[in-house]
């Protein structure tokens, strides 16, 4: 069996769907059922129950994928080790970032990588709809998130950076033209949701106005991309950071901000039981450099 092959076989394990694992190995449909029919003739049994409704694994398939698994964490383990030895290093630290202003926090990263050359950084984004589960699915070491945080699991670091918040909103809105609002004047609209747990989007969107009217809360989004077009429309408003001025400026969208709002404030944030010398260095760094008032 090729590594392709045990990779089609291991994909196709954890999804139960053969569109959704053609998608994440950029692969067709056709040819993860040849992948699989062809690893069945050579073992000599079915390794996946088919129907019209759903994917599942055999006995003899669960059994394939346990002994199969440890294989490929370990050649992946010492592929990654291979690329960052050529590379001169030795480590690696992921950075997951909900915040799309990277350049503005640059001094304290390039701080982490003047103190630790062997360590390859590495970033991606986290989306405001599962904020935390990149850090609990070990995809990366710290997360970058606006607090409070109050999860059992997970330690929070000190404050990176603080922020005004606005109201995101389409171009021709009503409130387009005001130079600032209040938290009030969200008792009359339309406001996007999709964040949790309700503590977390509490930060940024109250579940009432100052005034004790409730604030109705519209299309469910869990993404910065899809939350674009509702925006845009008209369909509903969103209290957002500010950075988004600078970072996100589009000709169909209008930020103004809440002059009423308690600035947004950003730490890093990791899981307790993976807690590393590299994350709690990076942490001290945030610490002694201080907090960026943005």
């Amino acid at each position: 069996m090729e590594l392709r092959e045990i990779e089609i076989f291991l994909t196709l394990a954890e999804e139960l769907h053969f569109g959704r694992t053609a998608e994440r190995l950029r692969l067709t449909q056709g040819r993860v059922s040849q992948a699989i029919k062809k690893q069945e003739r050579l073992i000599g049994a079915a390794l996946f129950e088919r129907t019209s409704r759903k994917v599942a694994l055999t006995e003899i398939g669960r059994q394939l994928y346990a002994d199969l698994k440890p294989v490929q964490s370990s050649i992946d383990v010492g592929l990654e080790r291979a690329k960052l030895a050529a590379r001169g290093k030795t480590r690696v630290l992921r950075m997951g970032l909900s915040p799309f202003n990277l350049a503005d926090l640059r001094t304290r990263f390039d701080a982490f990588t003047q103190r630790h050359p062997d360590v390859d950084v590495r970033f991606s984004h986290v989306e405001f709809g599962d904020g935390f589960g990149p850090l609990r699915r070990n995809e990366i070491d710290i997360a970058l998130l606006w607090l409070p945080i109050r999860e059992a699991d997970l330690t929070v670091g000190p404050v990176l950076f603080t922020e005004p918040m606005v109201l995101a909103m389409s171009s021709g809105h009503r409130l387009a033209g005001r130079e600032s609002v209040s938290l009030e004047d969200l008792g009359d609209e339309v406001v996007a949701g999709g964040i949790t747990p309700d503590y977390w989007r509490e930060a940024i969107v109250p579940a009432r106005t100052p005034g004790g009217r409730l604030i109705e809360v519209g299309p469910v989004v869990d993404k910065w991309a899809d939350m674009l077009p509702i925006l845009s429309n008209g369909e509903a408003v969103s209290p957002i950071h500010a950075h988004a001025v600078r970072y996100a400026s589009r000709p169909d969208l209008v930020y103004v901000p809440i002059h009423d709002a308690p600035s947004a404030q950003w730490a890093p944030i990791w899981r307790t039981a993976a807690e590393s010398d590299l994350i709690l260095d990076f942490s001290r760094i945030v610490r002694d450099m201080g907090t960026l008032a943005l």
